[in-house]
């Protein structure tokens, strides 16, 4: 059986994962190895660890890489699952629950909630109302913290680093939380630049600039993308995201289809180097890429199941053990 183990400030911040920046490195690192002992055991070796427990996939968006991979894990590790893909439908929000109702009631039947929203900040909010833990899985174009950690994981794996690397996020950056999270994540380690390569319209968050600059890590801003490939180690290819814009096609249609990433691109990059997707794909790589063995979207999907199973027994230890001390602290009143 994997031996999971924490530092001390895990277990003092840790009651819910909300936000990419509640990760220190140490953290991170113990993560990717008891992922990767995961990895290489039979699941006779790990899967009665969270027997009798049970974990809610609360989703108000659409997703299919997220909900199935955070649903193998609890199953894989022998919890049981309830959930719902389409909760702003199919929910009681739809009768006008709010969200912090919603996450009091569910919290009665689980014991971990993994939500996901289409709002910015819902995560946070459910976290104040939850008697359980609250994973996020993404809000609105907010935050995404558990698919950086599969993605930092994934470049350790494909590279054998994280300090010294280069990377270039390419799209919506405006939008993308996936690329939110990653780059707070990046701030914890020594990368050598980022690059930022995206549409005036959907340029990177000037406070996550801000907050780059306040922890001297250098990057870049630009439009063109072909200048760059040669320099990097990991090329992150996101979609723009037609949800995001509302009643604003017009901007949509004028960002659509900028960079498409194809043959012509990998015979710039590095010949050690990594193209890198959160996923679902909507024409911003084209399917001849993915023979190409620096395609590593799909091992980046299989990653996230490792990752995830450890979050998943991370956040249920922590709880178990404040429960404990809850219990222990009523009994000696």
């Amino acid at each position: 059986m994997a031996v999971f183990f924490w530092s001390k400030n895990t277990f003092k911040y840790m009651k819910h994962v909300i936000r990419a920046q509640q990760f220190d490195r140490g953290t991170m690192e113990r993560i990717f190895l008891e992922a990767e002992d995961l990895q290489s055991m039979d699941r006779s070796e790990y899967g009665e660890t969270l027997r009798g427990k049970i974990v809610a996939t609360l989703f108000y968006e659409p997703s299919t890489r997220t909900r199935l991979s955070f649903e193998s894990a609890a199953l894989q590790l022998g919890a049981s699952v309830i959930t719902t893909e389409n909760a702003r439908e199919f929910s009681s929000a739809a009768k006008g629950e709010t969200l912090e109702d919603t996450m009091r009631v569910v919290g009665k039947y689980a014991d971990a909630i993994v939500l996901r929203h289409f709002d910015t900040g819902a995560a946070d909010r459910a976290a104040q109302a939850s008697s359980v833990p609250i994973i996020n899985a993404g809000d609105g174009a907010g935050q995404h913290p558990t698919q950086a950690l599969l993605d930092l994981f994934t470049i350790q794996r494909e590279i054998g680093k994280i300090d010294g690397i280069s990377i270039v996020f390419v799209g919506d950056l405006l939008y993308g939380r996936t690329v939110h999270s990653l780059t707070y994540l990046l701030t914890k380690f020594k990368v050598k630049k980022i690059y930022f390569v995206a549409p005036k319209e959907v340029a990177m968050r000037k406070d996550i600039l801000t907050y780059l600059r306040k922890k001297q890590v250098d990057f870049e801003e630009r439009e063109d993308v072909l200048g760059v490939l040669s320099k990097v180690d990991v090329v992150y290819q996101t979609r723009i995201q037609k949800e995001r814009f509302g009643d604003r096609a017009d901007v949509y249609e004028k960002v659509a289809g900028k960079y498409v990433l194809d043959r012509s691109w990998m015979r710039k990059m590095k010949k050690r180097s990594v193209v890198l997707h959160p996923l679902p794909r909507v024409g911003e790589i084209d399917p001849e890429v993915d023979s190409d063995l620096r395609a590593g979207y799909f091992r980046q999907v299989e990653n996230g199941l490792y990752v995830r199973m450890v979050l998943l027994k991370m956040i249920l230890e922590i709880s178990d053990k404040g429960r404990r001390k809850r219990v222990l602290s009523t009994a000696t009143q």
